[in-house]
């Protein structure tokens, strides 16, 4: 089974979601809460293997509960499903650690099959949603890297599959531009993944950026997608 916690301030929202996950039997509904504080606090108590989490609550919006929860309950993975599209509350949530994005007006189908994505350990974010991420980390102005010693364990081969996955190549391109199999790239990119502790791509591509191995202002992306 598929514990679940659902978190939003509207009632309604919260019954029609529950029911909505009640029709997959290997999804349970383990508790529900109303807002930010009180999704940490059940998080914490009932250890869901997944959160699904709005943004906008009273008390602690789900940003900051996203964040806490990814602290304090590593097990428990959050899927934000939010109406906002706005990029403060996508970065936000990226940020914070949240393992997926999604929109409200997501279909049903899409909604169970994306909870069971992030239970799973994998990350769901659509390529548009990766798009933005990179484009708009590409576009910022230069700042001052800050320093992780995470990044001193990458190898230099390591380092180039990093600023290319950081430039939005798929596993594919990066194999066509290293002259290397793509069997290989995908064990760089999974050594890479290890050695900074991030959970996917996303997070190995912000990385990238904040510590300056891929610096920030040198243009958009080369690609338009970024694909496992």
């Amino acid at each position: 089974m598929t514990r679940v916690l659902i978190v939003d301030d509207d009632d309604l929202m919260r019954a029609g979601l529950a029911e909505l996950l009640g029709i997959d039997p290997t999804i349970e509904v383990v508790g529900q809460a109303a807002t930010g504080r009180q999704a940490v606090e059940r998080a914490r108590r009932l250890a869901p293997d997944v959160v699904l989490m709005d943004v906008r609550m009273p008390e602690m919006d789900g940003v900051e509960a996203t964040r806490e929860i990814a602290a304090s309950v590593p097990g428990s993975k959050v899927l934000v499903l939010t109406t906002f599209e706005q990029d403060d509350y996508l970065f936000g949530a990226l940020s914070a650690g949240a393992s997926g994005f999604l929109l409200k007006r997501t279909t049903p189908e899409d909604l169970i099959a994306a909870v069971h994505v992030v239970a799973a350990g994998e990350s769901l974010l659509s390529p548009a949603v990766t798009r933005r991420v990179i484009d708009r980390l590409a576009a910022a102005p230069a700042a001052a890297p800050r320093r992780d010693r995470r990044g001193d364990a990458l190898t230099e081969r390591e380092r180039q599959v990093l600023v290319l996955i950081a430039e939005g190549l798929s596993n594919r391109e990066i194999a066509a531009e290293l002259v290397v199999e793509e069997s290989t790239v995908r064990t760089h990119v999974k050594r890479i993944l290890m050695k900074l502790d991030v959970r996917d791509r996303v997070q190995a591509v912000i990385f990238a950026y904040e510590t300056g191995i891929r610096a920030a202002g040198e243009g958009g992306a080369r690609r338009h997608e970024l694909s496992s």
